[in-house]
């Protein structure tokens, strides 16, 4: 599996259908569909875009979407293509390769339903003209970020979640990982955000926590106000990334990325990330929040990403429903 720094051949996306995640009517889901299209509007300064819609909301989406965006009807139960749709990857020769992880609802949430998504990774792989590889690990792109250089990271409580592999070991688990995306060295996080380990979260995806912006780099989010649980996550993250190399046998250069100040929403502690951020060819399509710290994260990104326009779309909308903007975008890296 390629860094997501290397060169795409487009962005994959699913328009959020009507069902338990974003409301019964057209008027639920409205504010949800303008922030998926905001999205996909950014990625579409620098490269192409397909969305997928549900047959009953395809001319909704084809109002609302650039003519220049593809859509491609499918059933859908979700709208979080990053975790439902395939990995893609590239064999030696650069062909392009598609691992179908089993999704089964983020360990079998008791809200959510899986069944059609869970035909996603065959579907997209099919529609990119990848070979699909069948993988029998339950797993979502989003619970893992790669380096390109052979590094995965991971979180205890995802990968090694009951509800999803109760019959593998952490071996076992990165020896499919290394069959699968060529994973050689697995930096394993204890867990994830607060707010992502409550009802309506994922059990800890690492993607909202920690991603590789270069082979040496880890960029990590940090919870300066001690008041949010989250200011008691970093230190045993940290720690954790300390006892592990980089690619090159040398020690991690984190770069810590703060959080939002704002702490809270409706529903409790926030788990505002700027690191759940979407690397596109030239360009880094980044979380803001309306946040005092939303021009220091931009300048961060625009720093670890060196030579990339830094584009930032409002996320509240996302996160209220569950994710970001990494989440509800999955890439295709170019093929030979």
């Amino acid at each position: 599996m390629p860094s997501e720094c290397a060169p795409q051949e487009r962005i994959w996306m699913a328009f959020p259908p009507l069902g338990e995640t974003f409301g019964a009517t057209d008027e639920d889901a409205a504010q949800a569909r303008t922030a998926w299209v905001a999205v996909a509007h950014a990625v579409l300064e620098f490269e192409p875009v397909t969305m997928l819609a549900d047959p009953r909301d395809a001319a909704l989406a084809r109002e609302l979407l650039h003519a220049d965006i593809d859509i491609v009807q499918a059933p859908l139960d979700d709208a979080w293509l990053r975790d439902a749709g395939p990995t893609f990857v590239l064999d030696e020769q650069g062909a392009l390769g598609a691992v179908d992880w089993v999704f089964n609802g983020w360990g079998q949430q008791e809200w959510a339903t899986w069944e059609k998504d869970a035909k996603l990774g065959k579907l997209v792989a099919e529609l990119a003209g990848a070979q699909l590889i069948d993988s029998p690990m339950v797993n979502e792109g989003g619970g893992i970020q790669v380096d390109g250089e052979g590094t995965v990271l991971l979180t205890d409580t995802v990968q090694l979640d009951r509800f999803r592999n109760p019959g593998m070991s952490r071996n076992a688990i990165e020896a499919e990982l290394e069959r699968t995306l060529g994973a050689t060295s697995a930096v394993w996080l204890p867990r994830g955000l607060y707010r992502d380990t409550q009802r309506f979260g994922t059990r800890g995806h690492v993607d909202i926590v920690a991603t590789i912006p270069a082979p040496d780099t880890i960029l990590l989010h940090r919870q300066h106000n001690p008041e949010h649980p989250d200011f008691f996550l970093y230190d045993v993250v940290r720690a954790a990334i300390e006892d592990s190399t980089a690619p090159d046998g040398q020690p991690w250069q984190v770069r810590d990325i703060p959080a939002p100040a704002v702490l809270k929403d409706n529903d409790g502690w926030v788990d505002y990330s700027y690191v759940n951020h979407l690397v596109v060819n030239g360009g880094v399509i980044a979380c803001s929040f309306d946040d005092e710290n939303d021009a220091v994260a931009a300048q961060i990104l625009a720093e670890v990403y060196p030579g990339r326009k830094v584009v930032t779309v409002d996320a509240r909308e996302i996160f209220a429903h569950g994710g970001g903007i990494h989440c509800i975008t999955q890439h295709q890296p170019r093929s030979a």
